[in-house]
């Protein structure tokens, strides 16, 4: 069994279709998704459908993200903060605008089920954002911070690739795993459109809310698997580029 890591989605179904479609995953095979399937592309919907579809007949994990929590709130409570209609949730609403009252309440019910991370037994971690406790995500004081988080990325990135695990001065938080995936911040900050690593963290949100791909992982060989830009797919959506 292998495991595939895919990024944030952010509303655009036909990214994901087509990078799905690429990578060679088997029925046996475990795919994460690290989260924020709505907000941006006019499809989240419809890939909340999707994704309720394909944990039928694949071996599925998915993982919350901080839009899928204020996505939740909209549906659920009507709370629509003016942050978020201006970060993608303004999408979120036009594209249930007509969805039926069961529809709506199947996708509340998986937005309920999202885990907040997931440890597996090489000692790789998974999770949307990140985590500030010295003894990992478990030890949490607040449960939204595993997917809120930018300290962690910014941490790793800031790391001396000379430091050693074994040096006194290693960060505690990168040490407690062997390799820890993450999505929430796009990699096209730091110029990048591919899965990034730094220090023991791989960052595999590849901008697809914006202007890049969508991308999946596979976790062993670090194979890396692309839709096309997501604009490309939505020529007449801005996605979350304002």
């Amino acid at each position: 069994m292998k495991t595939y890591v895919v990024g944030d989605i952010h509303g655009g179904l036909l990214g994901l279709e087509q990078v799905l479609a690429k990578a060679p995953i088997t029925p046996k095979d475990l795919v994460i998704f690290l989260g924020d399937y709505m907000d941006g592309w006019s499809d989240g919907p419809q890939t909340i459908d999707f994704l309720l579809a394909l944990k039928e007949r694949q071996n599925c994990l998915f993982l919350r993200g901080n839009h899928d929590e204020l996505c939740l709130n909209y549906l659920q409570n009507g709370i629509a903060p003016e942050l978020w209609v201006a970060h993608g949730g303004r999408a979120t609403q036009l594209a249930y605008q007509g969805i039926s009252k069961d529809t709506k309440e199947s996708h509340i019910a998986f937005l309920n089920a999202l885990i907040n991370f997931h440890h597996d037994a090489h000692n790789r971690l998974y999770l949307h954002a990140g985590f500030t406790h010295q003894e990992g995500p478990s030890k949490e004081f607040h449960d939204h911070t595993v997917y809120w988080d930018r300290t962690l990325w910014e941490l790793a990135c800031a790391l001396s690739p000379t430091l050693s695990k074994k040096d006194w001065n290693y960060p505690k938080r990168l040490a407690l795993f062997e390799e820890i995936f993450i999505g929430h911040t796009p990699v096209t900050r730091i110029n990048r459109t591919t899965p990034t690593r730094c220090a023991n963290v791989w960052n595999i949100d590849t901008g697809a809310a914006f202007k890049g791909p969508l991308s999946i992982i596979e976790v062993g060989s670090k194979e890396v698997w692309q839709s096309a830009p997501l604009p490309s797919l939505y020529p007449n959506e801005n996605g979350r580029n304002n």
